[in-house]
């Protein structure tokens, strides 16, 4: 039995944060009921990377496996009486609207509350239901970018380089997760349902315990250096270096062992701990300097059967073909009815005794309202005439 197998999500979230918590409770077993607009959610047809596929991008197949879609016109009655019947069955409801949108379209908290009180209800929000900020875009680069984490890295004077994936989003989504899990549980244990409200903006800050904590506990600025250095708060040598022929992740090592290695007696006398930190420019020159004069796989040999942390810096190709990856069995391949074979990132966590699956590709839009309606008990007919009022969308049975 899956872990979360008989309860229902309502997931009308679009883009990443939302969907991609949806999708990890679909993973544990939820029947998650994707409900999207008669056009289909956005993400259907946005091609991210430029990676269009036959009918669904490569975006919306990452973040919406184990799904099923409803069809549904919001806009008219009978659309948002039939989503309130489906409330009615749910356990979770997510959305991330801006703030203000769920109550004008009549499925705020508040009003799913009175019909179901044990409903929770998990609402993800750029930076918060209410404030100075509410009504922003909360895009990912401009959180990374209001975070102040960009300014713990690179060199003084130049622009701060944000992190080339959608790190806030992905932090949101796995509090929205955590959030609806905790509240099931607590819904478990006394019968309530609850409110569960998470921001990107409040994501992001909370991942960075440590670092902040430094800054408002220990009275450190963020201070960045002339060379190579990865992070303000971690002593030197921290970064990614280049050498002859590529480059190479270095963390944590002895200056002193790195003068032996690297032939660089200059280290010899610098401590780890008492010059880690107040030496960075001089490290990080030094090992920046000596690295260059060599290959990638001879500093990993040399460094590595020496017990110094290093690794191979890889592109998406070399993260395919690594051994550990593999075995790890990191990503799941499945058969999509229109886009073939699909191989996605996998499961973050395994359980031995109700392991996830891959037990429905991401959905055509629409391609479960006729289930998802017959569980309601609407028979054929009725089904029917709200394919014919623009009610619904049902996916035809001939596309898959």
């Amino acid at each position: 039995m899956k872990v979360l197998e008989g309860i229902r999500v309502l997931d009308l979230s679009v883009a990443m944060s939302g969907p991609f918590a949806a999708m990890k409770l679909a993973d544990l077993g939820a029947d998650v009921i994707k409900v999207e607009p008669l056009s289909g959610e956005w993400q259907r047809h946005a091609a991210a990377g430029g990676a269009r596929g036959n009918e669904v991008n490569a975006s919306f197949l990452s973040l919406n496996r184990n799904k099923r879609s409803l069809s549904v016109n919001l806009k008219s009655p009978e659309g948002m009486a039939t989503l309130h019947e489906l409330v009615d069955t749910a356990d979770v409801f997510l959305q991330n609207y801006r703030p203000g949108v769920a109550r004008r379209l009549g499925v705020d908290y508040e009003t799913l509350r009175a019909r179901k009180p044990d409903l929770v209800y998990v609402s993800v929000s750029g930076y918060g239901e209410t404030g100075p900020y509410a009504q922003r875009a909360g895009q990912d680069i401009l959180l990374q970018a209001m975070s102040g984490a960009l300014f713990s890295a690179g060199r003084p004077g130049e622009a701060p380089t944000p992190a080339p994936f959608f790190l806030v989003d992905a932090f949101a989504a796995y509090s929205a997760f955590e959030g609806a899990l905790a509240a099931l549980f607590h819904r478990q244990r006394t019968g309530e349902g609850q409110l569960v409200e998470v921001n990107m903006l409040d994501a992001i800050i909370a991942a960075q315990a440590q670092e902040i904590s430094v800054r408002t506990v220990g009275g450190v600025p963020q201070t960045r250096t002339e060379h190579i250095h990865a992070h303000s708060y971690i002593r030197a040598p921290y970064g990614i270096y280049p050498t002859r022929d590529g480059y190479l992740a270095l963390s944590f090592a002895e200056p002193a062992t790195l003068a032996t290695l690297l032939d660089e007696p200059r280290l010899a006398h610098l401590d780890a701990e008492r010059d880690g930190f107040t030496h960075r420019e001089e490290i990080s020159s030094l090992v920046e300097e000596r690295l260059r004069e060599a290959d990638t796989a001879h500093w990993l040999d040399v460094l590595g059967e020496a017990g110094v942390w290093c690794g191979p810096v890889y592109d998406y190709d070399d993260l395919l073909q690594d051994p550990q990856v593999r075995h790890n069995r990191s990503f799941v391949t499945y058969e999509h009815p229109t886009e073939g074979e699909v191989t996605t990132p996998g499961f973050p966590f395994r359980l031995s005794a109700s392991p996830q699956a891959v037990l429905r590709p991401a959905p055509r839009n629409g391609e479960h309202t006729r289930e998802v309606l017959h569980d309601l008990g609407l028979d054929e007919e009725t089904v029917r005439r709200l394919e014919k009022e623009n009610v619904i969308h049902s996916a035809p049975a001939s596309e898959g």
